[in-house]
């Protein structure tokens, strides 16, 4: 089976063969990061079996593509500290926001739907009159972006935009952020980040891991199980939850989430990403 999955704790005995299975094979490419990929599923249905972002999965589900989903978190974050604005321009609080400028990756991208829900929920804000400066589009062809949507200017990069002032506030991806000058938005973002998942009892997923339809019911549960096995031996539960019930909660804070924001046009029940 052709398969796309990052070099993640919880991935590293699957991909180095520490775990294996006598039915499958998986043919791992080397696709670095794995999110330059992402396209190449939804699009291309390249893959039997792949990483793929929550946003990305729930948006292709109801687009019709062919994938379903395996109860495996390979990647999630608490979100917070990944709002991030200029000391040097200034002051700025979430409340602040409507009306001003924020750099994103693509509208689309998981880190900012979440962003996006924290926002609204936690500070009150319309993220409606955000203006949303996006560098790509969506992974799924179908999207279109809303009209509070741009793109930004060919060639141009984020973290530049930000201290040039050209925008207000940007939501960073997954590398870390090294300059001084680049701090969070939300105030004691750490700990409104404690906060969030204590009164949600949820974590905020990234990404976990879908199955091709072409896949039959035995060889996605023994895809499954080396996943379930690859992350056990990880030891990190808490952020790499494993199985349905692990995971009910945190998917379905995710579909509101996406679904508020109508980037799909229905609640999805959580047995409906596994069917």
């Amino acid at each position: 089976m052709k398969a796309l999955l990052g070099d993640y704790p919880c991935t590293s005995a699957l991909k180095k063969g520490e775990v294996r299975s006598d039915r499958v094979r998986l043919e791992f490419e080397d696709v670095r990061p794995p999110s330059a990929g992402f396209k190449r599923v939804v699009r291309g249905l390249e893959f039997d079996v792949a990483e793929l972002a929550i946003t990305t999965f729930l948006m292709a589900k109801a687009a019709g593509k062919p994938y379903r989903l395996l109860p495996a978190v390979v990647l999630a974050r608490m979100q917070h500290p990944r709002l991030v604005r200029n000391t040097e321009r200034g002051p700025l609080a979430p409340r602040d926001l409507p009306g001003r400028r924020i750099g994103v990756r693509s509208y689309s991208v998981t880190t900012g739907m979440w962003i996006r829900g924290i926002l609204a929920e936690d500070h009150g804000v319309d993220c409606d009159r955000i203006t949303w400066v996006t560098f790509e589009e969506a992974h799924v062809a179908e999207f279109r972006d809303p009209p509070n949507v741009e793109r930004a200017p060919a060639g141009r990069k984020l973290e530049d935009m930000l201290l040039a002032g050209e925008i207000d506030a940007a939501v960073t991806g997954d590398g870390p952020i090294n300059d001084p000058r680049l701090v969070p938005v939300i105030p004691d973002a750490d700990a409104a980040a404690r906060d969030w998942r204590a009164r949600k009892g949820a974590i905020q997923i990234n990404h976990m891991v879908v199955v091709k339809d072409t896949v039959n019911k035995a060889d996605a549960d023994e895809v499954s199980r080396l996943l379930a096995q690859s992350i056990a031996v990880a030891g990190n539960p808490e952020m790499n939850p494993y199985g349905v019930g692990a995971n009910r909660r945190n998917l379905e804070i995710a579909i509101d989430f996406v679904h508020r924001q109508r980037l799909i046009p229905r609640r999805f029940a959580v047995e409906e990403l596994y069917a």
